[in-house]
């Protein structure tokens, strides 16, 4: 028998002194368990990605400082395995470090194997500071039992797609008992399942049992979702840890079964995640709260505009951050509605949170009037409407350096994509919490925080009010832009293509195959196309976007500014 204890900490990128003690005080608990191996997560001992940070000579002297405490306080503990991640320096040509796992007992270094398959890819770039490790498998005996070790990508190459080399091979014919995988693989919709799936049919084509172990927790506009598992090749996925919080358990392996608290063997693990509203409601609150935390804000603060994607952004805020955390602000202008500022204030007293009154109909004046004061041109049409953005965005950058509070912005994904937002207004801030939803998610989401809550938090009036940047008489966002059922299903083939899950892909195909057989819907798939084109100079002066859909904007989409589309 084997007791094998998973590590899943929300561990913060570059505190080395501050994961070494949290590292230290999980391999106690390993103890207490009788553990014979702790497993902690890909890069643990300074979290997953550094990026830059690896450049930094004095940055690497901490890694192998904190590498050196976690070898003393090995000592202390010294029946138990610590299977820890980290950056490794090495020599000769190419770059100065692999990305290792390195396995320690009671103060030696037991095994230490490299990371083969350097994903370059959507958000990530390791080629960038790391060398692909040899192609060998790496093996340790640990009492009776022999256990292989991957990282990450190594195990997601089984089928050769994507690589020449399949470490699984090589783990196969080493023949262990278990293989351990640590990971650091970032959360998007339909992740989970895909982890399940890759991993489940490779136990099951090589013969192996494997415990794959995830990092958890919000990185700038990544999150994390925890939810290792374990997987046995008959019976698939048998165990699964907390999804989107730090969690710590002990497995039991006995004969290449897994069991949990002295059970002899576990009982499959449901296929099903958590509906799509529930995922993006956890993976953007985990990130807000994990963002706000790690970048030293307690409270943080939201224009209100009376609209969809304001009400959302503040009622996401306030399950993140605590109602009293949270402040939100409504600026009236002379074409804002009366409703857009009722609304506001039933919004805000059904979250329990704060609200001010700062309207701007003088501040308008005055502009307009200097404005034809020194130019000798009236302002009207889209300067003026994009005066109001600014002016609004002006006053709640003021109050976040009067007051402290991270501004959050509000726009949501097909807005950011088509460029319909202003610059220095609606997109000042420091994150953007609804940035990776389409605008018929946003109403779909807002639907389910009512359900979910079993009341009206957000006022039903709101998400049946026809969308309006209220910004010039009578204006809705229908009059600049298709209707938005229509325009996500085309930004969704144009941004994320086959990166779509298979039912969403096929949606949004078959839609685009419908608009192309006329002259119409062609001319209009022509006109999105060039507006997400034009606005990418836009979305590179945006704040980041917590990352809920397998291709966000921001380092999942790196397109150039001045190059021809079309």
């Amino acid at each position: 028998m084997l007791r094998i204890t998973l590590a899943q900490l929300n561990l913060t990128v570059g505190d080395i002194e501050g994961n070494v003690e949290r590292m230290i005080a999980a391999a106690r608990q390993a103890a207490l368990d009788k553990s014979d191996m702790i497993v902690f997560t890909e890069l643990a001992l300074c979290a997953y990605y550094p990026g830059d940070m690896l450049d930094d000579k004095h940055f690497l002297n901490r890694i192998e400082e904190g590498l050196a405490t976690l070898k003393r306080a090995s000592t202390t503990l010294p029946r138990l395995h610590w299977v820890i991640g980290a950056p490794t320096r090495r020599d000769g040509p190419g770059k100065h470090l692999h990305n290792s796992l390195v396995v320690l007992k009671d103060g030696e270094v037991r095994l230490q194997y490299d990371k083969q398959l350097l994903p370059t890819y959507n958000i990530f770039d390791e080629h960038r500071h790391f060398e692909p490790g040899p192609d060998v498998a790496k093996v340790l005996r640990i009492g009776q039992t022999q256990v292989g070790f991957l990282i990450c990508e190594d195990g997601w190459n089984d089928k050769g797609g994507d690589y020449a080399t399949n470490p699984f091979m090589r783990m196969a014919d080493a023949a262990p008992e278990v293989v351990v995988s640590i990971n650091a693989s970032p959360s998007n919709v339909g992740k989970r399942e895909q982890r399940h799936q890759v991993f489940a049919d490779a136990a099951r084509r090589h013969n192996l049992t494997i415990l794959y172990v995830n990092q958890v927790g919000g990185h700038d506009q990544i999150v994390y979702d925890g939810a290792s598992f374990a997987v046995e090749p008959e019976r698939g996925v048998v165990f699964e840890a907390q999804r989107f919080a730090e969690d710590i358990r002990t497995l039991q392996l006995v004969d290449g079964r897994f069991g949990l608290n002295g059970h002899e063997t576990l009982a499959s693990v449901p296929k099903e995640g958590l509906p799509t509203m529930s995922f993006y409601r956890e993976q953007i609150v985990l990130g807000l709260r994990d963002y706000a935390r790690r970048c030293g804000f307690s409270k943080v603060l939201v224009g209100s505009s009376g609209g969809i994607d304001s009400a959302l952004t503040l009622a996401l805020a306030t399950e993140a951050m605590g109602a009293e955390n949270v402040v939100a602000i409504t600026m009236p202008s002379h074409f804002s509605s009366a409703g857009s500022v009722d609304d506001s204030r039933a919004l805000c007293d059904n979250l329990g949170i704060r609200l001010y009154t700062h309207p701007i109909a003088d501040l308008v004046q005055q502009y307009s009037a200097q404005f034809l004061a020194a130019f000798e041109q009236p302002l009207k049409g889209l300067p003026l409407e994009n005066l109001q953005a600014r002016i609004r965005g002006t006053i709640l950058m003021e109050y976040s350096n009067a007051f402290g509070n991270l501004l959050l912005t509000t726009g949501n994904k097909s807005e950011l994509s088509v460029g319909y937002c202003t610059l220095y207004g609606d997109t000042n801030g420091g994150l953007g919490l609804i940035g990776d939803l389409y605008k018929t998610e946003v109403f779909a989401l807002s639907q389910h925080i009512n359900d979910h809550a079993g009341r009206e938090i957000i006022p039903q009036a709101i998400i049946e009010k026809e969308p309006s940047a209220e910004l010039a008489p009578g204006q809705r966002d229908a009059d600049s832009l298709p209707p938005y059922p229509v325009l996500d299903e085309i930004l969704k083939m144009l941004i994320e293509g086959e990166g779509l899950s298979a039912g969403e892909y096929d949606r949004a195909r078959q839609f685009m195959q419908r608009q192309q057989a006329s002259k119409k819907g062609r001319e209009l798939i022509q006109r999105v196309r060039l507006m997400v084109a034009r606005s990418e100079y836009k979305r590179r002066q945006a704040p980041p976007i917590i990352r809920v859909r397998a291709r966000a904007f921001g380092s999942g989409r790196q397109m150039p500014i001045a190059a021809r589309y079309i």
